[in-house]
């Protein structure tokens, strides 16, 4: 027999707890949560919001908690801490949620889930709260990296490892950023629609759209909703993507008629892209590492008409055991990266990833440019693409690889593919997004292109 139907924030408690005890993702968290419930749109939109900003907002949130409650990690039970988590994040960051009406639901929710002692203790947490809002200001005098990491609830060693970087100006910012919820992108697919007919039938659906300011291809959508669900989409008009994204393969610049590989592809987004680019002419190898992203790979081009798409399943290190040398026009490796651009859509990656991943990841990074440099004509594109923020792989990962290969140059021509951008390519052939740039995606994209020798 089935239990009385769950609320918003109750569904949105079970995600959180999923996400803190289990490691599940955010985004397929809250997927699953959508998919499986039948909630009014304003319910889902609610229960989304409480799960991306609960998880966003962690450190000022558990500061939060500790001013009325002391130790409550290591005194209450998982579910309680989030449901304080929830609770806090309702009182201090929505003020469309009257804060009382934040409360009762709080108790009821503790009472059903545990006993009249736990209801009691949030309730008079909460309530304490509310009279006393004062204890939770921010103390003052810390180090930078400290005030920020708590103001703006981002994990101290990477705080500290951005103001090394860039300053401690645009730590903040990118930190501030982050914390903003991500607007809907599309890509019109030039194959079936142009950008002003999407923009129209866009509008005529009541949504306000505009054209993306920095992607030729893009448009952005204030207040779409689920744009995927809409008809357009369907029929292959448009794809969801960050505008950020739609840049790779804008520098990576494929022709009709071109052979281009795109050695980690999935879920598909940047391959559509190039192969929408090239009018459908040519051939494009999609190769994937994963059987069944490579079916996701597949479904995208299926719905955008995309015929001239192969995919392939492999590591991506043995694609010069499966191609020849010097074989393509252009090359894609969007590598797999820390991703610390794209917090925002993804919150608990911040709290997941530790400092020594970095330099993990920033072996595979070289090996797998390494491993696919060989396959490029002379006179062709490599194009080197991440979603994450750091120098080590980023910058310095390309000055290592054109060290470690003569062969390659920065393309000086990859800036006036993008004239919007030009501000932003700090060096020939090498583009920096951060986050607060655009409101896109924080992204890096370096082209380089393989020397031609004659004689």
């Amino acid at each position: 027999m089935k239990g009385p139907k769950k609320g918003a924030r109750e569904l949105a408690l079970d995600a959180l707890l999923k996400i803190e005890t289990e490691g599940a993702y955010s985004n397929l968290a809250v997927n699953r949560l959508l998919g499986g419930h039948d909630l009014s749109r304003k319910d889902a939109a609610l229960a989304t919001e409480l799960i991306y900003g609960t998880i966003q907002r962690k450190n000022t949130l558990d500061f939060c908690i500790s001013r009325y409650v002391s130790d409550s990690g290591k005194r209450l039970s998982p579910w309680v801490v989030q449901l304080l988590r929830m609770s806090f994040y309702q009182i201090v960051y929505l003020d469309r949620i009257p804060p009382h009406a934040a409360v009762n639901e709080a108790v009821t929710i503790a009472r059903k889930r545990g006993h009249a002692g736990i209801a009691g203790l949030v309730n008079a947490v909460l309530r304490r709260a509310l009279r006393e809002p004062e204890r939770m200001n921010l103390p003052e005098n810390l180090p930078p990296a400290a005030a920020i990491s708590l103001a703006h609830s981002h994990p101290e060693w990477l705080v500290a490892r951005w103001i090394r970087e860039f300053g401690e100006e645009t730590a903040r910012r990118i930190c501030e950023a982050n914390n903003v919820p991500p607007r809907t992108a599309i890509r019109v697919n030039p194959l079936r629609a142009s950008r002003d007919d999407v923009l129209d039938m866009l509008q005529s659906e009541g949504i306000r759209a505009r054209a993306s300011g920095i992607a030729p291809a893009g448009i952005v959508a204030e207040d779409g909703g689920h744009l995927a669900a809409r008809p357009g989409f369907a029929r292959g008009m448009y794809s969801i993507q960050d505008e950020s994204s739609m840049l790779v393969a804008e520098m990576l610049d494929p022709k009709p008629g071109m052979t281009v590989l795109d050695c980690c592809a999935a879920p598909g987004g940047k391959t559509a892209h190039i192969a929408e680019k090239m009018e459908n002419r040519g051939t494009v190898i999609a190769n994937d590492l994963h059987p069944h992203k490579v079916r996701l790979i597949e479904q995208q081009l299926e719905r955008l008409g995309l015929t001239c798409v192969r995919t392939e399943t492999g590591d991506a290190t043995e694609l010069p055991q499966r191609h020849a040398p010097e074989s393509f026009d252009r090359i894609l490796l969007d590598a797999p990266c820390t991703g610390f651009g794209v917090i925002r859509r993804k919150p608990d990656l911040k709290w997941s990833k530790r400092e020594e991943d970095i330099a993990a990841i920033c072996a595979v990074q070289a090996r797998l440019l390494d491993a696919v440099s060989g396959l490029v004509k002379p006179g062709g594109i490599l194009v080197y693409s991440t979603c994450t923020l750091e120098r080590e792989e980023n910058e310095e990962q390309v000055d290592a690889f054109l060290v470690r290969h003569p062969e390659f140059e920065p393309d000086e021509s990859a800036a006036g593919r993008l004239p919007a951008l030009r501000a932003s390519f700090a060096e020939p052939g090498r583009l920096r997004i951060f986050p607060h740039d655009f409101g896109s995606d924080g992204f890096f994209i370096a082209a380089l292109r393989k020397r031609s020798f004659h004689g």
